[in-house]
């Protein structure tokens, strides 16, 4: 059936690298299926005016209060789904679309009222970006036993995304807003600093917009970066070493803030003691070491949705050593790039249950994935105009 469609593709447990220079791994997304892009306007303004952790609680909220709904109203169907730290762009069967596009249109409401942010959100049907000779090809990752992972080639997400940007104009006055389940939704993390002193956190985002090359191009610049920066375990950011969670008011006030709309003391207390048990609970109890391993395997820190984004930490020198790379795929026209180097990463959560139902996604400090992508965005307006 055409809404069981992604759950229903067989995981492939090969490297990305493989999976990607294999063809008849990927299928095509159903004409029938919907593409919803949620996306924060101005965000690379917010994020200079320190409204970061704003803006990336506000994505993080978008996929939280979907996978919410779509469990309530459909607990088979699987909605994937591409985090970008400044928006998420969900594919959606045509079943639930009006479900969906039900609770971000609503949600909208919620981040102007929380965040003054202004989140555009959109739909166009798969037929349309397939008529307009845009492919959109998927396929599933095993990245490991607890996590997979979509992964998409092709251009069809990327003009859905420019075709909301283009025609969506801002319009809240006709919706009454209802209450947002964002129930499980946590940002609890402090900052997480590489283990060793000399290491830094990369937000990478290579374009390559010719689609018959995509999977060789990224394929290669993949093995490229295991080369240097060792395997996904390695260069991740987030392991169960340098995870501290930050019992602050504030840290809690800003989840409370989000999840509720409205103060409240009750929850700010409550929570407050939750983490501040917690400290000790991943500490010395073997079930916390758990949670915590789980929590590294369960990050979210590489996606492909018709470009390459990820987030690694390794030292200057391994990145320069990439960037050159890059630089030569850039010279011939191959790619085009954007990378954003920080000290840190920062962690939002979708907690279900501690067990195995949970997912951490990961941005980088100081901008993070926004501020690569303005820089590539920057390179994309001056291709264009030369």
């Amino acid at each position: 059936m055409s809404h069981h469609f992604y759950q229903n593709l067989k995981p492939n447990f090969t490297p990305l690298q493989t999976l990607l220079k294999r063809e008849s791994s990927f299928e095509e997304v159903p004409n029938s299926w919907f593409i919803v892009v949620t996306d924060i306007e101005n965000s690379t303004q917010a994020v200079a005016q320190n409204f970061h952790s704003d803006v990336n609680l506000a994505a993080t909220g978008c996929i939280v209060s979907v996978l919410n709904k779509v469990k309530e109203t459909d607990d088979v169907t699987v909605v994937p789904y591409f985090y970008g730290g400044d928006g998420v762009t969900f594919l959606v069967p045509p079943k639930l679309i009006d479900v969906v596009f039900e609770v971000v249109d609503n949600y909208k409401v919620h981040v102007l009222k929380q965040f003054k942010l202004n989140l555009r959100v959109g739909k166009v049907s798969v037929k349309d970006i397939y008529e307009s000779g845009f492919q959109i090809k998927i396929t599933k990752l095993q990245q490991n036993k607890l996590l997979a992972i979509p992964i998409v080639l092709g251009n069809g997400l990327k003009e859905a995304e420019a075709v909301v940007k283009s025609q969506y104009e801002l319009n809240y006055h006709d919706i009454s807003p209802k209450p947002v389940n964002l129930k499980g939704m946590e940002c609890r993390w402090d900052e997480i600093r590489p283990i060793e002193e000399k290491l830094k956190v990369f937000c990478l985002i290579v374009l390559c917009n010719n689609e018959n090359e995509q999977a060789m191009v990224y394929s290669g610049i993949i093995s490229k970066i295991d080369k240097i920066f060792g395997n996904l375990d390695k260069r991740r950011p987030i392991n169960a070493i340098n995870l501290k969670l930050k019992p602050t008011l504030k840290k809690i006030k800003s989840e409370m803030n989000i999840k509720l709309g409205k103060f409240n003391f009750g929850y700010l207390l409550q929570n407050w003691l939750l983490t501040s048990i917690g400290v000790y609970y991943f500490k010395f109890f073997p079930k916390g070491k758990k949670y915590l391993f789980s929590v590294s395997q369960l990050s979210d820190t590489i996606m492909i949705d018709g470009s390459l984004t990820t987030v690694l930490s390794g030292t200057q020198k391994q990145m320069d050593l990439l960037r050159g790379n890059l630089e030569q795929l850039e010279c011939s026209n191959k790619i085009l790039y954007g990378i954003h180097t920080t000290y840190a990463s920062i962690m939002s959560c979708y907690v279900e249950n501690m067990d195995k139902n949970h997912i951490h996604f990961v941005d980088g400090t100081e901008g993070g994935y926004t501020s690569a992508a303005t820089i590539l965005k920057e390179k994309i307006k001056a291709s264009k105009a030369s």
